[in-house]
């Protein structure tokens, strides 16, 4: 049987899950166990690296430094610390979590801005990951794993049974190609959805391979608008966070009194139940701009990577722009990032090409007679300024749709 890595086609797939009580107790222990784990492996790395700065051979030193180097694995770890032993703890869980860690490091060494794996903190989000094996299969299915579909309306996942499940998974299910389970992640949020979230792979597309349109098009993000492309279509700013920041701020500062009252009277916020109300009232509405602005990223980005086969935005540094203090609302609330991220991963999927360019000069230039304002006598354009005659050729233009079709033209001039 071909392994995740050796099939062609990778695809994501995210079910909501309505778990009874004591399946949310299974829940809860497994996230609380792979926490556990990753935390004591960030404890063994410090205590490590800290003897290892005694160059003598003392022989309590290197006896301490042999038992933490043999405790890095799930095995030796379920010895040590009994509590993880419980049968209802997956084993591949304890995996996961040491996998996991050591991740983190890759990713460190890779990127340095990604910062060494820390302590992870308790809150009221539960997360743990296992994965589906299957046992004496010569091919892999969506029902035929440890972790498989019962039927359109339930999953089964060990140690937890058989869960029922809601969302798009029915055209996935449908396919009649060979298609395997890799990791699982079982997820809690902040307002105590359920989440399943699996990876799949297989040699089959996942999705229907559009015909060629012969449409190209350029992207210009900004905050006035959302979004101006190329053949002049405008997509307006939702600003889903600034519409609703103020029943957030009020809710938020009810939550504050709350906490500072519970912890006057010396009670722990878990136990207060005014506090625990409101909490989950904050969380609520921060879910519902997450997923109102994430539905919207969806479908225009998807709606763009359809209809064209070359799709062209800039190159945004989001993190050196948040830095403007007074931009960073703006810039956090429309989602640039998000929304560039979906692009690249949907033009892998549906067969199209997107790229980006550098967008220097890209406001500043005519797209008609490729003159470069500030440049002689002329000064260079302000955020205020939404239109613009051209010097030289004198022709009108828009500022959002002239920086779109010279986003293009520097796309096409890339390809080439």
């Amino acid at each position: 049987m071909k392994s995740m890595a050796r099939m062609e086609y990778h695809y994501g797939l995210k079910v909501r899950i309505y778990p009874s009580d004591k399946q949310k107790q299974i829940i809860k222990l497994n996230s609380d166990a792979s926490r556990f784990i990753y935390n004591e492996m960030v404890a063994i790395n410090k205590e490590l690296w800290q003897l290892k700065q005694v160059k003598l051979p003392i022989d309590t030193v290197q006896s301490r430094i042999k038992q933490l180097e043999l405790r890095q694995n799930a095995k030796q770890m379920s010895n040590h610390f009994q509590f993880l032993g419980d049968k209802r703890i997956d084993s591949l869980t304890k995996a996961n979590a040491i996998q996991n860690y050591r991740k983190a490091w890759n990713a460190f060494r890779k990127i340095h801005t990604a910062g060494v794996p820390n302590f992870h903190r308790k809150s009221y989000v539960w997360r743990y990951q296992t994965n589906c094996q299957y046992l004496k299969q010569k091919e892999a299915y969506l029902t035929n794993g440890t972790v498989r579909f019962e039927d359109s309306k339930h999953v089964l996942v060990p140690k937890l049974g058989r869960l029922r499940v809601k969302g798009s998974h029915q055209r996935i299910l449908a396919r009649s190609a060979e298609t395997r389970i890799g990791t699982v992640t079982i997820t809690k949020d902040a307002i105590g959805s359920f989440f399943l979230s699996m990876q799949l792979a297989s040699d089959a597309p996942f999705v229907t391979m559009s015909k060629q349109t012969n449409r190209q098009v350029g992207i210009d993000l900004n905050t006035e608008n959302f979004l101006t492309s190329s053949d002049g279509q405008v997509i307006a700013n939702p600003r889903y966070y600034r519409t609703i920041k103020g029943r957030l701020a009020k809710a938020q500062r009810i939550l504050s009194r709350r906490a500072r009252r519970a912890k006057k009277e010396h009670r722990s916020l878990r136990e207060s139940r005014n506090y625990q109300k409101q909490r989950l009232l904050a969380a609520k509405i921060h879910t519902q701009i997450f997923s109102r602005r994430r539905a919207f990223l969806h479908q225009l980005s998807t709606t763009l990577i359809k209809n064209h086969d070359l799709v062209v935005a800039e190159e945004l540094r989001s993190k050196n722009m948040l830095k403007n203090h007074a931009l960073a609302m703006s810039i956090a609330d429309v989602g640039w990032r998000t929304f560039l991220e979906m692009l690249t991963y949907k033009a892998e999927l549906y067969g199209r090409q997107f790229i980006t360019v550098n967008p220097k000069n890209t406001t500043q230039t005519c797209h008609d007679c490729g003159f470069v304002r500030g440049t002689g006598s002329t000064k260079k354009l302000t955020l205020a300024d939404r239109e613009w005659t051209c010097p030289k050729c004198h022709v009108h233009h828009i500022r959002d749709h002239n920086a779109a079709q010279n986003i293009l033209t520097k796309g096409i001039a890339k390809l080439a």
